[in-house]
């Protein structure tokens, strides 16, 4: 049975993206919940779309998603030392709407890379980005899964202890700040 709502947001529009993987495995350690996976495959934003038509039904739905989640999960990449496009851009458009639909939601970050850091600066520079949306972003674990292709099995599941551990901790520590009983 579900105790609680989580919403998971892929960095990444990839089939086989190892952020979705890791999501997914946040997803299951965090358990029991419902959960949905965000769909970012979003128009970029423009504000003369945006003045035309209003808010694309699509961005829409994103925003609800996230107005009815008690946590938030975010898996990104690291692209050129930040976030990926996509997620920057889904942030663009929920900045559109008031009150920010992440005010006060627990939100719990983290990243897989090929490259051996597991996303460092790509972390720093999404807390930097979420400040002005007033999240209840959690500080840690740090998840930070590095040259991600040896990372995950047949099942999509960590296998790297350090990072499993951590993972773990995380989901924890979102349940406890969304004040969602582990029963």
């Amino acid at each position: 049975m579900a105790t609680g709502r989580l919403l998971g947001i892929s960095g990444s529009l990839r089939r086989d993206s190892y952020n979705t993987k890791l999501m997914r495995e946040a997803a299951r350690l965090f358990e029991p919940a419902e959960f949905t996976e965000a769909d970012l495959n979003l128009p970029l934003y423009d504000g003369d779309l945006e003045s035309e038509k209003g808010i694309p039904e699509p961005v829409q739905t994103l925003i609800d998603q996230i107005k009815d989640a008690d946590a938030i999960v975010i898996s990104t990449p690291e692209y050129n030392k930040a976030p990926s496009g996509v997620l920057k851009n889904a942030l663009d458009w929920t900045s559109r709407t008031r009150p920010f639909p992440l005010i006060r939601k627990p939100v719990a970050i983290m990243s897989a890379t090929a490259g051996r850091a597991g996303g460092e600066r790509t972390q720093f520079a999404l807390r930097l980005m979420l400040v002005a949306f007033q999240p209840r972003l959690l500080q840690g674990p740090e998840v930070l899964v590095g040259q991600n292709t040896d990372q995950f099995d047949d099942k999509d599941r960590l296998v790297n202890e350090i990072n499993a551990k951590a993972l773990d901790g995380l989901m924890k520590a979102l349940r406890a700040e969304a004040g969602l009983s582990e029963d």
